[in-house]
Formats: structure tokens, C-alpha cells, sequence
């Protein structure tokens, strides 16, 4: 541990030039006293760090010097190329493999050059959860799922199948998050199987879909956070199939999920302003069967359209969301139940109006998207 942070300190060193005792500090998470010691270590095995003294001091190491510490290994260089992605790294547990690696690539950048990764680091930021996520620990699981999969480990592992869908929630927000593969289709997630099993497993890649990791093998996808125990086979490794291609895998099997739950079709009609939200509303995989089903517009522009469905209960929430712009022309239960909602909405908006509640607030926007 103190070999790597003596590296780190001197990787530091030859990138930046000089940095005080403190900025040496927050960089190597260590107090400024462990930082003296380190550098005085360092001097007393031949490295030329000296103490620049007076306003604005701090360390360096003598011009012109040049450690030979900068050749990534195997870890470092796979490490660099997953820099863009902090937490992914973190949550994996290689974050400290990371930052080793993006110091040596700085200190083998020309001086003039070695300013890059903070500019670069002001001008993107990549934050891949989507608004209001809940702040979660990453699963137990996925560490050793990522040592594993780093070492071409095969693991033996409790995982628990889908469970039944829980009350209060619908079954597309359930199984929106599970791209199946793994046996788990629409149809075993609705019927249900909590029973845990124990299974041996080549663990080939990692995903993080929307907040949400995932483990792929050759042929199957599980859920992370479902598994309750893994055991890492050290001491073996499996032999990878040389075509396998993780993004087009998982690119794949999440579209053949997400279609697999399309069991239904609704018959609607929708307005120019519904059709322009329609990309919005339905589900992606359910657009390109929509747009292709579109009949010819009537003589007020409106366009009949047949779009795959999860379930009626999904449904009747999504052509909500069009308002006045769409039309459910079949099947009759669904445009029975918005024709229901439509005169409670009438009757509700045809009382006198509401008092506007006091809500004690000044009009501040604090805490509302930025954007907005």
C-alpha cells in the first residue's frame, strides 16, 4: 500500500511540477505529516524530491528527472479506458487501479501537455442516473462479480429469480429493468419464481443500464443485485469466445426483451400534436410497429395508428399522458375506461375553481432543474 502511494507521490510530482504538502494531501488521501514522511523516504532511496522553500513552495523533484514508474500493466492500461465513468469504477472497486493508471499517462505527456485531463475534466462530466434516482450502495455482489470478470474467473453463485410483481407496482416499472436472457422472460417474471439457485457461471462483462448492473455470460444476462452469494474459482480460468462482443450482445437481448413484453395492440387515433408526442409516450421498441402501421391522415390531419402495448393497464396510463390529442378507437374496454376518465376530468375542472393552496413560499426555484 505505501509502495503505491510513494509511486503515486512522485507520478504527481513529475506531472504537476510541484505541490504543496496539503495539495500532496488531498490527492493521496493521507495527512500532510504522512506526506513528509513519504518524501523523506523517497529522498533516502535516491529519488531527487527536494523542499522548495518561501511563499508559494512546496515540493519538486529535481529538473530534468524522469521515473521509470510510467509503463502501465494489464490492470492500469483497462483501468484508463473506463476513466470517463468515476462511479462505475468506484462502485467496481477500481478506483484506486484508475487513478495509478491516469498518472502515469500524465506524467508521459509533455510538459506542454500535461494540463489536458483538468481541462478535459471541466468540459464533460458524464452522470449516467436519471433524475430523482435514489441513492443506493452498489450491489454486494458486484466487486467480486468485477474481480471475476477482470480475470476471467468462472464463479459458483446463489441467484435469485424474478419474484411476482408487488402490490402497488406495475409490471412494466418491474420489468423494464431486466433484459432477460437468463430464462427470464415476460412470461416468468408475471408467473413468478423466488426460489434461489445455486449456479456455476463464465462471468464475461459488466453493464450499468439507467442506475442498474448487470452480468452478462455468453449466453444469458442476470440482474446484480439478485445475487445473494458469489464464489470467485481463482484459481481457474475460462477460455472467452473470441467473437463475443459485449455492447452488441447486450444491445440485443435488451431490445428482444423490451419487445417481448409487447403482448397487446390499442387502435388509436391521434391529432398532428399527439403524433409529434408519440416518440415521447410509447415504448421505444413499440415505435417503428407504430409508424409503420399509420393509415392516411383524415380531413383534420388526425392519423389512425395500431401501437404494441404491454397490457391494457399500461395503456390506459400512456394514451392519458396524449390528453385531447389521441383517440382510443378499439379495444372497447380500454376506450370505455378513458371515456370514464375523461367526464371525471370534465366534471372536475367544470366546478368553480379551486383556492390555490398556501404553500408559504416566496417563489423561490430553488432545487427545480437548472435547465428549466
Amino acid at each position: 500500500m505505501r509502495a503505491a502511494r510513494l509511486m503515486s507521490l512522485v507520478l504527481l510530482l513529475q506531472a504537476r511540477g510541484g505541490m504543496t504538502a496539503a495539495e500532496l494531501s488531498r490527492e493521496l488521501e493521507v495527512s500532510e505529516r504522512t506526506v513528509h514522511r513519504d518524501v523523506l523516504a523517497l529522498s533516502e532511496a535516491g529519488v531527487p524530491v527536494y523542499a522548495d522553500r518561501g511563499r508559494g513552495g512546496g515540493y519538486r523533484l529535481l529538473d530534468g528527472y524522469r521515473t521509470r514508474l510510467t509503463g502501465l500493466d494489464r490492470a492500469e492500461a483497462e483501468a484508463l479506458f473506463l476513466s470517463g465513468v468515476p462511479e462505475a469504477l468506484r462502485e467496481m472497486g477500481l478506483s484506486e487501479v484508475a487513478a495509478t493508471a491516469r498518472l502515469k499517462a500524465s506524467a508521459a505527456l509533455s510538459p506542454g501537455l500535461r494540463d489536458a485531463p483538468a481541462t478535459a475534466a471541466q468540459r464533460f462530466h458524464l452522470d449516467a442516473p436519471g433524475w430523482f434516482a435514489s441513492e443506493r450502495p452498489p450491489p454486494a455482489a458486484l466487486a467480486p462479480l468485477a474481480r471475476a470478470v477482470w480475470g476471467d474467473h468462472p464463479v459458483t453463485a446463489l441467484y435469485r429469480r424474478a419474484t411476482r410483481t408487488r402490490p402497488g407496482e406495475t409490471e412494466q416499472a418491474q420489468q423494464a429493468q431486466q433484459p432477460g436472457g437468463s430464462g427470464e422472460s415476460a412470461e416468468s417474471l408475471r408467473a413468478g419464481r423466488a426460489e434461489p439457485a445455486r449456479r456455476r457461471l463464465d462471468p464475461y462483462g459488466l453493464v450499468l443500464k439507467a442506475g442498474v448492473w448487470y452480468l452478462a455470460t455468453r449466453f444469458a444476462i442476470y440482474r446484480v443485485d439478485r445475487f445473494e452469494e458469489v464464489e470467485i474459482h481463482s484459481g481457474l480460468r475460462f477460455e472467452r469466445d473470441g467473437t463475443f462482443d459485449l455492447a452488441a450482445f447486450w444491445s440485443e437481448r435488451a431490445a428482444k426483451f423490451a419487445g417481448s413484453l409487447l403482448t397487446a395492440h390499442v387502435t388509436v387515433r391521434l391529432s398532428p400534436a399527439g403524433r409529434r408526442a408519440l416518440p415521447a409516450v410509447a415504448d421505444p421498441a413499440a415505435l417503428d410497429e407504430a409508424l409503420a402501421s399509420a393509415g392516411e391522415p383524415d380531413g383534420r390531419g388526425w392519423v389512425t395508428f395500431r401501437l404494441p402495448v404491454e397490457s391494457p393497464e399500461v395503456a390506459y396510463s400512456q394514451i392519458l399522458r396524449f390528453g385531447p390529442e389521441a383517440e382510443v378507437v378499439g379495444p372497447p374496454a380500454l376506450r370505455a375506461r378513458l371515456a370514464e376518465a375523461a367526464t371525471r376530468l370534465r366534471d372536475l375542472y367544470a366546478s368553480p375553481e379551486s383556492p390555490a393552496p398556501d404553500t408559504g413560499g416566496t417563489g423561490d426555484t430553488e432545487g427545480r432543474d437548472p435547465a428549466r
